[in-house]
């Protein structure tokens, strides 16, 4: 779906200006190129789409079934939406903005969130080829209640205060009034264009900096942290090496389908199980690129909340699968 970036960034890096992936600025610059491009051009298209069907869809009747006595629903709908769209954290955040926009409640929104970047369809059918159903059902099922947990916990502790001025402006407008979109019926396909593109204007004016800043710095690491450099730290099974890994998989960067290749080689050299999944979930879902990139919608109180519940809530899976791993076979 997303080769053409690829094949971008490998003429423009290794073609034109001849470097090559075994150099760190190479392997950093091809990064960088590859999901810069494919992040923005998800930029447009999320935005204008889901700003598209804002204007074309009765959003209050689609925010009442989410909310209410729906909201457990909601939660999974959510979730399960997040694991069957093929994005990385950063390319996950214009829907997000979508959503709020919308009026669709935050926990909902980072059940979306936080589990788009856990799972996709790409990442499956590498853990089933090279894992095994076990282990792929196990990890789809933890990344759900990942991203199930968090939004009903943000939700109970109402976190929506803690957003970005406009964004907990726009959420209150969708909540409380129809908005443009309220009259959806009668609009016109040329005014539901200009609605669009607005919104879509509006939003990159406000994020396109973040995602530079943030797949940048993404792209350095990938570039100049050394391949061997995460066995080395994250010790032999210690109760200790499981809060060490979801650390040290902070500071890096990854989406799920690039981290696939990383779990079997970590289990391959004996690392543990649930270390392995703490490293790596971390290092898919609470990156520091991405919380650059949240930044641009969250307060700092929020940011360092949903972070929090990451960090515990990747350790104790870490601990139970390490303790559960004489009975789990890869």
């Amino acid at each position: 779906m997303f080769a053409i970036f690829t094949e971008l960034a490998d003429w423009l890096v290794y073609h034109i200006l001849g470097l090559t992936p075994e150099q760190g600025f190479g392997a950093a610059l091809h990064f960088f190129v590859e999901d810069t491009t494919k992040i923005f051009a998800l930029l447009v298209v999320m935005i204008y789409l889901l700003a598209l069907l804002r204007a074309a869809l009765n959003v209050e009747r689609v925010r009442d079934y989410l909310a209410g006595k729906h909201r457990t629903t909601g939660y999974i709908l959510g979730s399960a939406f997040g694991a069957i769209t093929p994005f990385c954290s950063c390319s996950s955040i214009p829907a997000f903005l979508g959503f709020t926009s919308a009026g669709i409640p935050l926990g909902i929104t980072m059940a979306f969130l936080l589990t788009s970047p856990l799972i996709n369809e790409v990442a499956v059918l590498m853990l089933l080829s090279m894992l095994g159903w076990q282990f792929t059902l196990m990890y789809i099922v933890v990344g759900m209640l990942v991203g199930i947990s968090a939004g009903a916990f943000l939700d109970a502790i109402h976190a929506e205060r803690w957003l970005q001025s406009f964004a907990a402006k726009a959420l209150q407008r969708g909540q409380q009034q129809a908005l443009q979109v309220g009259e959806a019926e009668w609009l016109t396909w040329q005014q539901r264009h200009q609605f669009a593109k607005q919104e879509t204007r509006d939003i990159l004016g406000r994020v396109w900096l973040w995602v530079l800043v943030g797949v940048g710095l993404g792209a350095a690491l990938h570039g100049f942290v050394p391949e061997g450099w995460v066995m080395e730290h994250l010790g032999q099974g210690q109760w200790w090496s499981v809060p060490l890994a979801v650390l040290l998989g902070v500071p890096l960067y990854s989406n799920v389908t690039g981290i696939v290749p990383v779990m079997e080689s970590l289990l391959q050299h004996g690392l543990p199980i649930g270390t392995t999944l703490a490293f790596c979930m971390a290092t898919v879902a609470a990156s520091f690129p991405e919380f650059v990139l949240l930044k641009q919608v969250m307060q700092w109180r929020l940011l360092v909340t949903v972070l929090a519940i990451l960090l515990c809530t990747f350790t104790l899976i870490g601990w139970l699968f390490n303790l559960l791993s004489p009975w789990l076979h890869t």
